[in-house]
């Protein structure tokens, strides 16, 4: 089949079972050349083929409406609802999104890019239909890790308590990026089949048989295996939510599918459809990962799979964990927590070595938070690191549990600023704006290694405070820092400055040296300030700007609306001093997928954007 001609997925109900195997193998083999290709979520999408597929045959999208949690496993739905021709532009500037967005197609009917958001959602979809007295299902596929958190908790027991209807497919390939752990992790590996399901299924053959598309599906589906019907328990833990449950159902075998999305299909209310996949299904590599390094991929050759490249570079995770591991190899107290993304915060090394005060807690980050400030209230010190994008999930028990009582930790806020191909959803631009409001909390983020690691031991050797480290994606070169190594809390760093220059461009993180090269490439005048504290603001440098009058050029690559700028703005603004400032930052909207570099156009926020605003500025004052 030429997959670039499908319009929609109509066309799937003419097919037969071997058809549709045949069809799996080509949308396997489309994924694993085009992402490897292009980049992109890869060994969700490989597992989820053959479950795509069944969804689209039984129901009728966009009346029936499905719903990928998170929507980065969507690959198979968009290549079925017309959109293989344009995977060449995948998770690029104005191209494909690689996650479910409503502006590509009406089969889009919900986009995140965060865990657990599905199942409210769908009931809230579901509760409207039901006002509106509609027809369609609503169905919800849901990862393993992700049902564990607090949001799919808190939406299930809700369903449970209505009558409208949702169907959940519970997609468990025991995997999130890496190993799921925890207890409901540990029932789902035991669960079997419920009574629910045995006792639909009886009357299974009658109702297929009522029609002529019925009967057809019957005899794609009358040898279901007998080890189904044998392995049932009376309860589970969605029985406690009031849910039925069906399952586990081999989530590569049509047959098992089509059987018990059809009994779904036909409840009068919500269920649960227990869906076991292997997670990168049909690339060997993919399918023996257990480090997540498959999950989301850069362009590589899938003939010779992903190899480790030699490079001097370092990531700025591995950067900081790497000083993290120092500090728990001298002091005993020092503990690390992770939502789920050990192998992603480069946190492999410490859990290796430190297992007793090493802790997973899953995609659960408001747990993550709350958890370190107990750890801290018993007077441990924890290191939490947390990616830009999912911090915001955690802001009530960053603002109410930790810097209310003060309790002094480190959170590391991974990946920071711009982050590129995965767009709007992760985007690390926010936490600036929602941090720098909340009382106790010192903001810092680092030039460079040195600094970075300066900043670990800063906040670990006084700890008497809620510490952010924020840094961004990305690698640089290390800088070997002893542990005893400071930095003086609050304090700027004057990386070029002449008091006869009146010009002084205010910036922090990697920026700094990018600027630092673009000054001296342009032999400018011009005076650079690495604010490498967000929160507290270096008030005698301000002061002495003000002194000077000197213009300030204040370029960010976040949100302008709460930055550094407006920070700054507004202090001088209490004290009613006047001072001449320029700003460059994101305005007040959602940055889009793409490279790093096309964003920075698009925003008008590269260095090319600040060299010209810095000329013309200059040439401003030369003519006046």
């Amino acid at each position: 089949m030429n997959l670039d001609k499908i319009k929609g997925p109509d066309f799937l109900k003419q097919l037969n079972i071997d058809e549709l195997e045949e069809l799996a193998q080509e949308i396997r083999d489309f994924i694993i050349h085009n992402v490897s290709q292009t980049g992109g979520h890869f060994s969700s999408n490989l597992g989820i083929v053959e479950l795509t597929i069944a969804l689209h045959y039984i129901f009728d999208s966009p009346k029936d409406k499905i719903i990928f949690d998170v929507g980065h496993q969507s690959y198979v739905h968009k290549i079925l609802t017309g959109r293989a021709n344009q995977f060449q532009t995948l998770r690029q500037f104005q191209g494909l999104s690689g996650f479910q967005k409503r502006q590509e197609s009406v089969h889009d009917v919900w986009e995140a890019g965060h865990s657990s958001t599905a199942i409210s959602g769908g009931t809230g979809m579901a509760v409207a239909r039901d006002l509106n007295n509609e027809d369609g299902e609503i169905i919800c596929v849901v990862g393993d890790a992700a049902i564990m958190s607090g949001e799919s908790f808190e939406a299930l027991n809700y369903l449970g308590s209505i009558d409208s209807k949702v169907i959940i497919i519970l997609n468990d390939n025991d995997m999130s990026i890496s190993k799921n752990v925890g207890g409901f992790s540990n029932f789902l590996s035991e669960v079997r089949i419920s009574n629910q399901y045995t006792n639909v299924k009886n009357n299974y053959t009658a109702f297929l048989n009522k029609t002529k598309f019925g009967k057809k599906i019957y005899q794609l589906t009358k040898n279901i295996k007998d080890q189904i019907k044998e392995n049932v328990i009376d309860d589970n833990i969605f029985g406690e939510f009031g849910l039925d449950y069906i399952g586990p159902v081999n989530g590569h075998d049509f047959h098992d599918l089509m059987n018990a999305l059809h009994v779904a299909d036909e409840m009068d209310h919500s269920v649960v459809v227990h869906v076991h996949t292997v997670k990168g299904k049909g690339y060997v590599l993919a399918e023996n990962d257990c480090q997540g390094v498959y999950h989301g991929v850069a362009p590589f050759d899938y003939k010779e799979g992903i190899l480790k490249k030699e490079t001097l570079l370092k990531s700025w995770s591995l950067i900081v964990s790497s000083q993290i591991k120092l500090w728990m190899e001298k002091d005993q107290d020092v503990v690390v927590i992770t939502p789920a993304m050990i192998a992603g915060s480069c946190l492999d090394q410490i859990f290796d070595k430190f297992p007793n005060r090493s802790f997973d807690v899953g995609i659960a980050e408001e747990h993550a938070m709350t958890f370190a400030a107990g750890l801290s209230n018993a007077q441990k010190k924890p290191y939490i690191t947390v990616y830009s994008s999912f911090l915001q999930r955690a802001y009530d028990q960053i603002n109410h549990d930790i810097a209310r009582m003060n309790l002094p930790c480190l959170i590391g806020v991974d990946r920071s600023g711009l982050v590129g191909s995965d767009g709007e959803t992760h985007h690390g631009v926010f936490d600036i704006s929602f941090l720098s409001s909340v009382p106790h909390l010192i903001i810092m983020t680092p030039r460079n290694a040195q600094e970075a690691k300066q900043m670990v031991n800063t906040a670990f050797s006084h700890f008497d405070a809620p510490y952010i480290l924020r840094f961004p994606k990305g690698s640089i070169m290390d800088s070997d820092v002893s542990i005893e190594e400071e930095i003086e809390l609050g304090t700027w760093e004057k990386v070029i400055f002449n008091q006869d220059y009146k010009d002084t461009i205010i910036t922090y993180d990697a920026k700094v040296d990018k600027v630092k090269n673009m000054i001296e490439k342009e032999n400018l005048s011009v005076n650079l300030i690495n604010a490498r504290f967000i929160k507290p603001l270096d008030t005698e440098m301000l002061n002495e700007f003000h002194q000077l009058q000197q213009h300030l050029i204040i370029y960010e690559t976040d949100l302008m609306i709460g930055s550094l700028g407006s920070l700054i703005a507004q202090y001088y603004s209490r004290k009613q001093q006047f001072m001449l400032i320029d700003y460059l930052g994101i305005d007040d909207h959602y940055t889009p997928q793409g490279d790093i570099d096309t964003l920075l156009n698009y925003e008008h926020i590269g260095i090319d954007d600040l060299l010209k605003l810095v000329k013309e500025k200059c040439c401003e004052k030369r003519e006046s």
